[in-house]
Order: C-alpha cells, then structure tokens, then sequence
C-alpha cells in the first residue's frame, strides 16, 4: 500500500500555547489529547503498562484494554504532523497462556491508519533473564518456560515514511554518525530501570526515549508522551533541546517527572550550540 498524497492543509504544522508546552499535565490521556491542536506533535514516544488501565478502569480485559489504546492512537494520529512518528514500548505478556500483545497492537495502529516503520527488539540483558525463577519443568522436556528478557519498539508513521527538514531557525539534526550507526540497527541493548530508583513500578530507562529522539526529531520538535508516568520521555526530551508534552494520570507521578525535568534542566546541556 502506497502512503496517501497530502493536502496543503495535511502539510501545515500548528503552534502549541504555553497550556501545554514543556509541561506534564495531570489528566486521562483521552480527554488531555482531545484539547491538543491537529498536527502540532513530531514524535510519540511511550511505554504504557499493560494494567494502565487500571488508573481509569479497575477490571479492563484484553479487549478493553486494546480499545482503551485505541482511542487513545486515534487522537496521537490527529495531533501528529505528516510524517510524524510514533515509538511504542511493549512487552507481551503471560508464559502458560502467552499473550502476543505487540501483535495485536500492529494490527490496531495499521487500522487507526499508521504506516508500519518496522520494529526494535530490545534486548534487556542477562541480569533480566537470569533473575527469572519461572523455570517450568526444571531441566526436563516436560514443560519448559521461555523467560522473557526483551520487549518490542514498534515504530510508526503518519502518512509518509518521510518527514520534511522544518524551515525554522535551529531545527537540526543532533545525531552524531556513532549513534546514526548503532540507532539504525534492529536490536538495541542497555538494561532496564530501577523501580525504586525513580519511583514508578514500570519505568522505562532514559536511554530508550533518548535513542528515539535523537533518531526521528530534529532540535526544537515537540515530543509527547501519553503515559509520562515520571516523565522519562519529557526528560529525555528537555535534555536534547526538544520541546515536551508529558500526561499522566497520576498525580504523584506527574509532581515526581517535574522535580526530574527540574533537574534535568539545570544540568549542562548535551549539545553545545553549532
């Protein structure tokens, strides 16, 4: 299937007001994004746990969860520019009933109308697989149980593969060859996240957005993150001279990813102007 040809008002990009620029806004990410200006947004890139429902919905089943999703892409379709691209953390989940949940979701996001890029394994480490004790049949044909160390990064566009250079000032391209080199490759490596060390039971480590950002954003694009949690993604974001729409439900998490953009911003920052 050919991407469609845009129009001139597919092509034309809408400024954010300062109600949502460079924040993390406490709110359920449906009715947030609904406020959110069509084709203000350059990249998406989130993590959402399988039971961030339970934040809006105690008992969502896998059916619920999945149209929970997909109300929530629809509006991250609307609010992304041509060409804008969408980085989707997931892991599957279940070993006695597996459950191929990234599978589900590329069908999802090809029905919302997103171009499929491909996708990234991301390789944990062994400290992950090791930690497992989910053995099965210990040393036996009888039942034995694969342990999960790696999750998926599905990687999407909205109507073309191909994002134009924007035309205003300072909008480069931050990437250095090293990282273009090793970003490009269909498996990355680095560890997970403590839980106790930022404070989120299911936090995602800065380097996966940091990775993202410098592949699919130029400096001075706006990055959202649905699920912010605490604020990884807005971090990352602030760190390399992008802006940042951070939502999250909870409140405590939302006041803990503002103390870390906080930080974040009063640290050097990784470029020097060119």
């Amino acid at each position: 299937m050919f991407p469609p040809k845009p129009s001139k008002e597919d092509l034309a990009e809408n400024s954010l007001s300062e109600d949502f620029l460079d924040k993390i806004i406490v709110g359920d990410a449906r009715e947030v994004l609904r406020r959110i200006p069509d084709r203000s947004i350059h990249l998406m890139v989130t993590s959402p746990p399988y039971n961030v429902g339970k934040e809006y919905d105690e008992d969502l089943t896998l059916e619920e969860y999945l149209g929970f999703i997909e109300d929530v892409m629809r509006e991250v379709f609307r609010v992304l520019v041509w060409g804008g691209r969408v980085c989707f953390n997931v892991a599957n989940l279940g070993r006695k009933l597996y459950i191929p949940l990234h599978a589900y979701l590329i069908e999802l996001f090809e029905r919302v109308g997103f171009l499929i890029r491909g996708e990234i394994i991301w390789d944990k480490g062994e400290a992950v697989g090791g930690s497992s004790t989910a053995w099965g049949s210990w040393m036996s044909p009888v039942n034995p149980v694969l342990r999960d160390q790696h999750e998926y990064i599905i990687v999407l566009s909205k109507g073309s593969f191909k994002r134009e250079r924007p035309e205003k000032d300072g909008a480069i391209s931050t990437i250095t060859k090293e990282e273009f080199l090793e970003f490009t490759r269909s498996i990355w490596r680095f560890p997970p996240e403590s839980a106790k060390k930022v404070g989120h039971p299911a936090p995602f480590p800065e380097e996966l957005p940091y990775r993202c950002i410098q592949l699919y954003t130029f400096k001075g694009d706006v990055v959202l993150d649905p699920f912010a949690g605490v604020g990884t993604t807005c971090v990352a974001a602030a760190k390399t001279g992008r802006h940042f729409i951070g939502i999250e439900i909870n409140p405590e998490y939302a006041k803990k990813g503002e103390e870390r953009i906080k930080e974040a911003i009063n640290q050097p920052s990784l470029f020097s102007p060119r």
